[in-house]
């Protein structure tokens, strides 16, 4: 098995960037890299996770329970392993770096659920996904925090210059506030490696955080 990392956090917080730019310093070095990204929206895997980001299930996120909701999520991860980067993950020398994984399920899901039922709620996803489906579990999980007030900011400004759409997540604020609460617990929870991306109210530079996160991929 190569090795899996994971990089995840509140909706612009830079995953996808931050993604890339580790993959870019990897290769660089020389190493084989594979990136993934989830969902994978080109898929038709992703149809009930498109279904319930487009509002198609009920305009709020809790209008989809979490275990239905994390089902969706899983299942599309499944079916991209099985078809696509199976292959990679087995691969001794291959490094596969994902956006977003399981781990989003342990923060938008979560987040749904009364703080009593956390625990039991995360035990269950672990084993759904690790153990039932059998998908493969990071080595390490980085997670780019952000608070709600500047991770609402930057989607909406991305939405004005890009034209995309808002889901549902990202247009319920209190419901994004209850996912940043279920994110520090699930950061100390499952032992998650948290890289803080801001300094009072300004962002950090990317290649500041890139830096960081690259200094925490070196440890393994």
């Amino acid at each position: 098995m190569g090795k899996f990392i994971a990089i995840d956090g509140l909706d612009g917080s830079g995953k996808g960037t931050q993604s890339e730019l580790l993959v870019q310093r990897l290769k660089k070095e020389g190493k084989r890299v594979r990136v993934l990204s989830f969902p994978v929206y080109e898929n038709d895997s992703s149809l009930f996770v498109r279904m319930y980001l487009e509002g198609k299930l009920g305009s709020k996120p809790s209008d989809t329970n979490a275990y239905a909701a994390s089902m969706f999520f899983g299942a599309d991860r499944y079916v991209s392993y099985r078809q696509d980067w199976k292959k990679d993950i087995e691969d001794p020398d291959t490094i596969v770096v994902a956006n977003r994984y399981t781990t989003a399920n342990a923060v938008h899901q979560l987040s749904k659920l009364p703080k009593e039922e956390w625990e039991s709620f995360l035990a269950w996803l672990w084993d759904f996904e690790f153990e039932k489906l059998g998908l493969p579990e990071p080595d390490l999980v980085l997670y780019l925090e952000l608070p709600p007030k500047l991770s609402l900011s930057l989607v909406k400004s991305r939405s004005g210059e890009t034209g995309q759409k808002m889901d549902i997540h990202e247009l319920d604020t209190e419901y994004m506030d209850k996912c940043y609460e279920a994110a520090l617990y699930s950061c100390k929870k499952l032992g998650w490696r948290q890289i803080k991306c801001y300094n009072g109210d300004e962002i950090r530079t990317r290649e500041d955080i890139a830096e960081e996160i690259y200094k925490e991929v070196g440890k393994l």
